[in-house]
């Protein structure tokens, strides 16, 4: 079976032409999450601070990938459906149940998509991956991914250095190595820096800019 049919292959072209790199890595105990900052309209940077990580709720992000319009409408309606769930069931969703809600929107949109590449990483008992295509196919993610324009040149850094169960400092370290490959090599990708985030059972944790950048050395 495909993963992806002819249609969304094409919409994934789409959204690689638009830049960016996205990676998210699974550790034993928890969830890496990692995105370079640049947004460009063309060859035009336009925005060198872009943020694509996104905060889903205390123990669950998003990265994103494709037209940042597109990104930003799903970010309100998934936050919005989060917290309608917490209300009326007196608990979180788990990351399950949102990526269900994500998959859902995608595919209802499926004739006029969303022109998005979403990773959604998370933690409710253990930590979850998981990767969507604009048509709404989700699948859960036991190592890691990458979208992007970036990603075949993270990819290639994952597969050298990925080991199952790594420790979460080992991931950050593979993480900002995927991304800064691809910053390397890939026009579309760059900024003013990486974004480096760490979900566990303690709940969403951003790493600081200093942090980041030893690990880039």
């Amino acid at each position: 079976m495909a993963y992806y049919s002819k249609e969304a292959e094409q919409k994934i072209a789409e959204i690689k032409k638009t830049g960016t790199t996205t990676v998210g890595v699974m550790c034993g105990k928890a969830v890496v999450l990692g995105a370079e900052r640049k947004a460009t309209m063309g060859s035009m940077v336009a925005n060198k601070n872009a943020r694509k990580i996104l905060q889903l709720d205390e123990k669950m992000a998003m990265t994103i990938a494709g037209v940042v319009g597109d990104a930003q409408a799903l970010e309100r309606y998934i936050k919005a459906e989060v917290k309608l769930f917490k209300l009326n069931e007196g608990r979180n969703i788990t990351v399950k149940g949102a990526a269900n809600l994500i998959t859902n929107m995608l595919y209802w949109r499926r004739f006029y998509p969303y022109f998005v590449q979403l990773v959604v990483g998370g933690f409710d008992t253990e930590p979850h991956l998981y990767s969507f295509d604009p048509s709404g196919s989700m699948m859960e993610e036991k190592e890691y991914f990458s979208t992007g324009s970036g990603s075949p040149f993270a990819l290639g850094v994952l597969e050298d250095n990925y080991k199952p169960n790594i420790e979460v400092d080992a991931a950050k370290r593979i993480v900002v190595r995927a991304i800064r490959a691809a910053m390397e090599r890939d026009a579309f990708s760059g900024g003013t820096g990486i974004d480096l985030v760490v979900i566990d059972s303690g709940g969403f944790h951003a790493v600081p800019d200093e942090e980041v950048k030893k690990l880039m050395k």
